[in-house]
């Protein structure tokens, strides 16, 4: 926007006496192009039927994660894997795939000579460098046996899973995890969520069953109906090995829940790390943290646990940053076709108010919503939010196309009034092409200072979706690494206040969020036309905090606990 522009707007806005609203912003200045193909990501993630769907087990979908596992400054690409119930021929198995970055738009697929070739059905992926050695360890859920892998430090990895005791149930159907470091000793514990208790052997197939059709159509069983499970703590020991601790820590009140995303957050800005749970068709989680090694669900009396009219959701992902400039982490959860997503507004002490409708999201509702996040795509200083769509019912595109099983991508913009705009028909081809995606996570894979996106395909390839920017605004990229916390400085927040202190933003250092997926571990702040952040302010998981002042836009800034910052520099 012009300053010509910018004064005539003041001027109509004293006119009328409306000086709370911000002017009608430009034309989003991002659009979103699909590179997977020609970037080389191009191994179908196989999961379930195709046309047709007969158990819950194959349609929910696993996670990706942009995850710079050798620390080359440059983003690399996991992709879970699933399976199909008539299996694979032996040797055909499908995997998970590790693709290491080329720095030149494109990728190779190292999995095999990474030691990350494993077949099953993936679920979620988080990350953490549990054993503090300074490279990000890798923990990936199943139904079946969880596996952690050691990151070497050499390309490697080397699954520790049996020595750690973090398989869990062989028969289990884990779903959301975590790392976090609850009791800030500076090693990072783990939080896995389960989904459901089942065998297939004792399933009724589609539409015979009270919960197994859906606006008439015959559909796979559940999760309605269906034996929940319980959630699993486990305590660092600092050896290398894990403790359970699920029962003399209250995790497992509640339980019979349906378990999904799982992620840290300090929703009552206490300090302590606490953690987050999206559930489907029952009412979501928040675990607070007591301080002294217990947690107790506060997500009803805090305003998160059900919809704005006190309904159960079928709460999919998880997306947190400051959409309002308070300087506190909101909450979005995805939701079911004929639901908006829930924005849940950080009041303040802890507490939440849903603004869903009054955000304006409530204009889609015709799609399953899954991956999300909360991203300055446009650098403006307001976090936009996107989501990925896809129905469970294939059968759904011949009975009832209203609700179709391949969707969108959808944004609405942020217009810093606390209102969305839908802006996705406008954003290019990245986001109007249909599939039924799941997990998807956000990065700058091309360290070009603007964020892209990573989206799980339901038996297709993954998409690359490259963000094109033409918007002049400035950047700030912040990575932390801790020293006496946990290495890769899970659980830190990070407030970054610009244009002379009138804005500030707030982000979080997350193992997991988005549905079952990791973001860039590097935090992305637009900075509009600001040309340096007044002031970057990190309060580390020891409680410590440190500020920076007058730090420089458009460069990344590494910060190590109790040294302060130790290079800013551009990406490339």
């Amino acid at each position: 926007m012009t300053g010509r522009r910018r004064f005539l707007g003041a001027l109509a806005a004293a006119a009328s006496g409306d000086l709370g609203l911000p002017l009608a912003p430009d034309p989003y200045a991002v659009r979103f192009v699909d590179v997977a193909r020609q970037a080389g990501l191009r191994d179908v993630v196989y999961y379930g039927g195709v046309g047709k769907v007969n158990y819950i087990v194959e349609a929910n979908g696993c996670g990706v994660a942009f995850y710079d596992y050798d620390h080359d400054g440059w983003l690399d690409i996991l992709v879970l894997n699933g399976s199909r119930l008539e299996g694979f021929p032996k040797g055909r198995e499908p995997t998970n795939h590790l693709y290491r970055n080329n720095r030149d738009g494109t990728f190779t697929d190292v999995t095999r000579q990474a030691g990350l070739a494993r077949s099953g059905w993936a679920q979620a992926v988080c990350i953490g460098d549990f054993d503090n050695d300074g490279f990000d360890d890798l923990f990936i859920t199943y139904w079946g046996t969880n596996v952690l892998y050691r990151n070497n430090g050499d390309g490697t990895f080397t699954d520790v899973t049996a020595r750690a005791g973090v398989g869990g149930d062989p028969k289990g159907w884990h779903s959301g995890c975590t790392f976090i470091d609850y009791d800030r000793d500076g090693k990072l514990d783990l939080f896995v969520a389960t989904y459901l208790d089942i065998d297939l052997a004792s399933l009724p197939l589609p539409g015979q069953g009270i919960h197994c059709t859906w606006k008439g159509v015959p559909v796979f069983c559940g999760p309605r109906g269906l034996k929940g499970a319980r959630n699993i703590l486990y305590h660092n020991n600092g050896d290398g090995t894990f403790t359970e601790v699920s029962r003399p820590a209250g995790i497992l009140k509640p339980s019979g829940y349906y378990g999904m995303t799982a992620a840290v957050t300090d929703f009552n800005d206490d300090g302590l790390p606490d953690i987050y749970v999206a559930c489907d068709s029952t009412p979501s989680i928040l675990y607070r943290n007591n301080g002294n090694g217990t947690f107790t669900d506060v997500a009803v009396e805090h305003g998160v646990a059900y919809s704005e009219d006190g309904r159960e959701q079928a709460g999919m992902g998880l997306a947190f940053a400051d959409t309002d400039g308070d300087g506190l982490p909101d909450i979005v959860k995805t939701l079911f076709a004929d639901d908006m997503p829930a924005l849940y507004r950080s009041e303040g002490k802890g507490y939440f108010s849903e603004r869903s409708m009054a955000a304006g999201l409530h204009v889609v509702t015709n799609y399953v919503q899954w991956g999300a996040g909360l991203v300055d795509f446009d650098n403006d200083t307001w976090p936009d939010l996107f989501y990925v769509t896809g129905h469970l019912y294939p059968e759904l595109d011949r009975a009832n196309p209203n609700y179709p099983y391949r969707g969108p991508r959808i944004l609405f913009r942020n217009l810093g009034n606390g209102k969305f705009d839908h802006i996705t028909a406008s954003c290019g081809p990245g986001l109007s092409a249909r599939h039924s995606s799941r997990g998807c996570a956000f990065g700058d894979f091309d360290n070009d200072g603007d964020m892209d996106i990573l989206v799980m395909n339901m038996n297709e390839p993954p998409s690359l979706i490259r963000a094109d920017s033409t918007s002049t605004n400035n950047w700030l990229k912040v990575k932390l690494v801790g020293t006496v916390s946990n290495r890769t400085a899970i659980g830190a927040r990070v407030r970054v206040r610009s244009g002379g202190g009138s804005r500030v933003q707030a982000q979080e250092v997350q193992s997991q969020s988005s549905y079952y997926s990791v973001n860039d571990l590097r935090l992305h702040f637009g900075l509009g036309r600001a040309e340096r952040a007044d002031a970057v302010e990190v309060r580390w998981p020891t409680g410590k905090t440190d500020t920076f002042r007058n730090v420089g836009a458009n460069r990344l800034v590494l910060i190590r606990e109790g040294e302060g910052i130790v290079s800013a520099s551009g990406l490339r």
